[in-house]
């Protein structure tokens, strides 16, 4: 097995078993995320987008008797579409050994996952639509710069981030011209999250961890989102049609002190990571 399929096998086992899988599929179809099958044969457009894609990188080694084949068939695939975290064998240091020694090499899965999820359906924002939202206050917010904070005070909340934006740090969020801000808003509040990968070669998310504490290499395995919707795990790379968006949307329903990071592994340790408050109003 080359380093180039190894890789796309780590980091679609990264992502998919995450539970991304369905959506995936319904980003590269356009079909709506179908429900994954529980028989011993699954089927539908899900299950031949996943044996396609992976055929494409595979091709005869996956189906020709190798100790990984199993990953075409029915038990790859609901491995890989299983639920909301990974399994637990998967996570930590409990990884298997092949893919403990692929992250020791080097590759970003992010690239990897950029460029086969460059073509995703979804909404598109232009390099100047994006500038022009990275760099803008939201409604009923307070910007101090000196503090390096965002403060809103409305019960609704509207932000942009832009992820690894030209003309600025590599592997960091922009949200109101701010680099990685500490972003506070009132418990309670009904938070929506732009988020635009500006990042011409690879994929980037945006996640509200449950822990204030600094990510894992792999959060989307180790860690929690903080709320329900408060998740949206990678954007594939840009493209002539423009750059991908998507937006988390939530509720702040509980006080404390979080943090948003780009789940993609080894992103947040490379800074693209901040501090998300969710302040009592009482």
């Amino acid at each position: 097995m080359t380093r180039k399929q190894m890789g796309v096998l780590v980091s679609v086992a990264v992502v998919t078993a995450a539970g991304l899988g369905a959506g995936i599929a319904a980003a590269a179809t356009g079909s709506p995320a179908p429900t994954v099958a529980t028989s011993s044969t699954p089927s539908g457009p899900s299950y031949s987008w996943y044996r396609s894609m992976m055929g494409r990188y595979y091709g005869g080694t996956m189906m020709g008797g190798t100790s990984y084949q199993w990953m075409m068939g029915g038990s790859g695939y609901r491995w890989m579409m299983g639920g909301a975290r990974a399994p637990g064998w998967m996570r930590g240091s409990s990884l298997p050994g092949f893919m403990m020694g692929m992250m020791g090499t080097g590759t970003d899965p992010g690239e990897i996952m950029g460029r086969l999820w460059a073509r995703a359906s979804g909404p598109r924002v232009s390099p100047a639509g994006a500038a022009r939202l990275g760099n803008q206050v939201p409604a009923g917010a307070r910007v101090d710069r000196a503090r390096h904070t965002i403060t809103v005070t409305t019960s609704s909340v509207r932000l942009v981030a832009l992820a690894s934006p030209s003309g600025g740090p590599d592997e960091t969020f922009r949200i109101a011209g701010l680099v990685n801000p500490t972003v506070v808003v009132p418990a309670g509040s009904h938070v929506g999250i732009q988020l635009i990968n500006a990042d011409n070669d690879t994929a980037h998310g945006l996640v509200v961890m449950a822990s204030a504490a600094r990510s894992s290499w792999t959060p989307m395995m180790t860690d929690s989102p903080a709320f329900a919707g408060s998740a949206l795990w990678f954007l594939g790379n840009p493209t002539s049609a423009g750059m991908h968006a998507g937006t988390l949307r939530f509720t702040a329903s509980t006080p404390g002190t979080y943090r948003y990071l780009c789940p993609v592994p080894g992103h947040a340790q490379r800074g693209m990571t901040g501090t998300f408050t969710v302040r009592s109003t009482g």
